[in-house]
Order: structure tokens, then C-alpha cells, then sequence
């Protein structure tokens, strides 16, 4: 059990910054933002202290729920929490947030941001294609990607475009996808209509293979996408040189799994295969290299050279046998 010896401030009423609600809050764990509630209360009201058993029972937490929250909020900056000894008692110091400018900075950017034209203009054909308001936390991310990715307004609208023809308006998955386009350093919209395009007909052409193999986009992780772009993109198979893999694949295993399939792939690519006519031709060599069935010939070595002699093993068995003395 630990006991918390607060620094209070003599306050009459629990104050809690705007700057914990806006930065630090939503992103706490629940039974975090309880503890540091409850302590902010016993610290303004005057408490000395309180153990860490009194707070569980009270917010119906765990001991340990106590401790690591007070541990987290150390570590976000929010407390200080200083050991006063070995038995697991410390004092915890409510920091003044209002030092804190990350949040009114970002406040301020918005407002300014919002008095450009063009900037205000795209955030509301956004939120048109979205068919929704757009919160604080969107608009902001939105216009930093013209910052920090150098995207023009332009190319910001049709990633969204993008995003919304395929029926996500999340603002993560948004996010993935602009981390993409940045990656892939798009920088006009001519970049990201051909980024657009190339991935879509990769994937067009992936769809057909599961088609095939009888599986759904949902169905496939990312090690078997990375597979099926090398053997699309990398090796340049044409659809129906994958699709003789797969056949192969169930001819031999009686079942689809990818592994098996890159084998036979990375190998045609290897011996530089890349038609069903160079797999045939491959394949007939094979075949008319193979010698027929009744076609074996004894070797002759030092063992087998001499002259065959010609046995008559019925007398052999009499000898054998004694039976040549019955005569």
C-alpha cells in the first residue's frame, strides 16, 4: 500500500486546466483521468495525503490502477511524483498547465489559417464530400498536411475523394493514406491521379487472383499482399501465369496457400519464365527426357561382363535336397 502526500495550494475549489481536458485528457486511459481528478480534489481542498487503498476503494479501481495512473501522468509532464522513501510513498506536485502553449498555438493557427480563402474554402468542399462537420482535430491535421507534406489544397481534396469513393471517412484511415502520398512523394495532382491509378489497377489485378483462389480482400494480410505485388509488380507475371501457379499449387496440395505459390513463382522468375508457352516449353523438355518405362538395359561392368551361364535348377534342388542319392 502507498501512501500520497500532496503539495496543495490552499485552493477553494477544484480548478481543472483547460489545456489537461484539450492535450492530455482524451487521449488517458479512463480510470487515469479518475485518479487524477480525485487528487486534484483532495489536493485543493487541503488534504495532507491519502493511500493509494482509500483512492481504489473510493473510484472502485485497483491499488495498482492508482499507481500507475500517478505513474502515467509523471511521465506525461501533468505531476511530479518524488519517492519519499523505500516503502512506496510519494509526494505528487500538480504542475500549472497554463505554461503549456501546444494547444492555444494550435488554436491560433486554426483562426489564422481559417482567414485564408483557400484554406476555408477546402475545408468546407471537405466537408461536403464527408457530409459532415468537420471537428477541431480534423481541420487542424488537414491543414497541416499543406505544411508539413506540401500538399496543395488541390490534392488534399482528392485524396479525400478517394478515400470517400471507397467508403471510409475515418480520419485514421485518412491519415494512413496521406502518410502514403507523402511517401510516395506526390506533389501534383497529375502525381496522385497516377498514384491513384497504379494502385488501383494493382489491385485490380490482385482481385482477380482471389477471385480465383476464392478468397475476399478482407481475408488477406499484409505478408500475402507484400507476395501478390512481387508477383504482379516485381516479377511482371501476366494474371494467368499466377493463376497456372495456383493450379499447380492444388494439383499438389490440394489447397491454396500462398507460400507454396511464391515457390513455384520465384522459381519460373528465376529461370527467366515469364508465358504459359515459356512454362510449356520447359515442361516438354522435361518430359521427352525422360526414358520409356521397358527401355532399361542391364550395364555391363566387371560384374555382369563374363558369359551368362545356363542352370538347370531342378537338379540343383535334388543336390540341395539330397535327393539325387535316391536314384
Amino acid at each position: 500500500m502507498s501512501t500520497f502526500v500532496f503539495k496543495n495550494n490552499n485552493f477553494k475549489y477544484t480548478p481543472v486546466s483547460n489545456t489537461f481536458i484539450d492535450k492530455y485528457m482524451p487521449k488517458a486511459r479512463g480510470e487515469f483521468v479518475k485518479v487524477y481528478l480525485l487528487g486534484l480534489k483532495y489536493c485543493v481542498s487541503g488534504e495532507l495525503g491519502v493511500n493509494s487503498s482509500i483512492m481504489a476503494s473510493t473510484l472502485h479501481l485497483l491499488e495498482t490502477d492508482v499507481v500507475n495512473a500517478w505513474t502515467y501522468w509523471d511521465s506525461e509532464g501533468v505531476i511530479k511524483m518524488i519517492p519519499v522513501d523505500k516503502m512506496g510513498n510519494f509526494t505528487i506536485e500538480f504542475l500549472d498547465l497554463s505554461n503549456d502553449y501546444s494547444v492555444q498555438e494550435n488554436e491560433v493557427n486554426l483562426l489564422d489559417e481559417l482567414n485564408n480563402n483557400s484554406t476555408k474554402d477546402m475545408l468546407q468542399d471537405i466537408e461536403k464530400l464527408i457530409a459532415r462537420p468537420l471537428s477541431t482535430k480534423e481541420m487542424t491535421l488537414y491543414i497541416s498536411w499543406i505544411k508539413d507534406y506540401a500538399f496543395l489544397p488541390e490534392i488534399i481534396l482528392l485524396l479525400i475523394q478517394y478515400c470517400v469513393s471507397k467508403g471510409k471517412t475515418d480520419i485514421r484511415y485518412i491519415e494512413t493514406i496521406a502518410i502514403a502520398w507523402h511517401d510516395a512523394n506526390i506533389k501534383t495532382v497529375e502525381d496522385a491521379q497516377s498514384f491513384i491509378k497504379k494502385r488501383e489497377d494493382k489491385w485490380s489485378n490482385i482481385r482477380k487472383i482471389l477471385n480465383y483462389l476464392g478468397l475476399k480482400d478482407a481475408e488477406v494480410m499484409k505478408p500475402q499482399e507484400d507476395m501478390l505485388t512481387k508477383w504482379i509488380s516485381t516479377y511482371n507475371f501476366p494474371i494467368e501465369v499466377i493463376q497456372k501457379a495456383c493450379d499447380i499449387c492444388f494439383q499438389r496440395i490440394n489447397k491454396a496457400d500462398f507460400r507454396y505459390i511464391d515457390g513455384i513463382l520465384n522459381s519460373w522468375n528465376k529461370d527467366g519464365l515469364k508465358s504459359l508457352k515459356d512454362i510449356d516449353k520447359k515442361d516438354s523438355k522435361k518430359i521427352s527426357f525422360k526414358k520409356p518405362a521397358n527401355s532399361f538395359k542391364t550395364k555391363l561392368d566387371s560384374f555382369n561382363s563374363y558369359e551368362q551361364r545356363d542352370y538347370n535348377f531342378d537338379e540343383l534342388e535334388k543336390k540341395l535336397l539330397g535327393w539325387d542319392n535316391n536314384d
